[in-house]
């Protein structure tokens, strides 16, 4: 019998950007490992930026679609939902059903004006920070991993219990 792989939920207030690029980065890393989505509380088109820049990176962008957060909520397993928008109006504060909740607050670069010379900078920029959390954060999850269970502490204890 195969183990189902642990679930990774990136939440943002559009879904158009931040939570696509962490997406779609984690499945680059480890779509073997985990399985992942985005949604957001208003999804909105993904931003033409965000394909160009993770394409740009080698990052497939297929299938990348926005989605409701209603499309999850009590009808899927969520070991990790993380929210990756800033504190603010329309950014989700919470997901009721995850087993751990992360806050990874990255500024949404399509608020700058596109018209704005560095706005293409700014998307890679957000892809090579959020690449950077995503890698940092599979170590991490690679390192509790390999703990004795004694050494763990309630956070390890609830990793391992997701079955990572």
């Amino acid at each position: 019998m195969s183990e189902k792989k642990p679930s990774v939920l990136f939440l943002s207030s559009h879904d158009s950007v931040r939570g696509q690029m962490a997406a779609a980065l984690l499945r680059h890393h480890a779509g073997d490992r985990y399985e992942v989505n985005s949604a957001g509380l208003a999804p909105n088109e993904v931003h033409p930026l965000t394909k160009a820049v993770l394409k740009e990176a080698g990052v497939d962008v297929t299938g990348l679609e926005p989605t409701r957060i209603s499309h999850f909520l009590a009808r899927a397993v969520v070991h990790y939902a993380i929210i990756v928008c800033e504190d603010g109006p329309g950014c989700p504060r919470m997901y009721p059903f995850a087993t751990r909740t992360l806050r990874w607050p990255f500024e949404n670069p399509s608020a700058l004006d596109p018209s704005h010379h560095d706005h293409p900078a700014a998307f890679r920029a957000l892809r090579d920070r959020l690449d950077a959390k995503v890698r940092d954060w599979l170590k991490e999850q690679k390192r509790v991993a390999s703990k004795p269970r004694a050494e763990l502490g309630d956070h390890g204890r609830s990793i391992l219990q997701t079955g990572v």
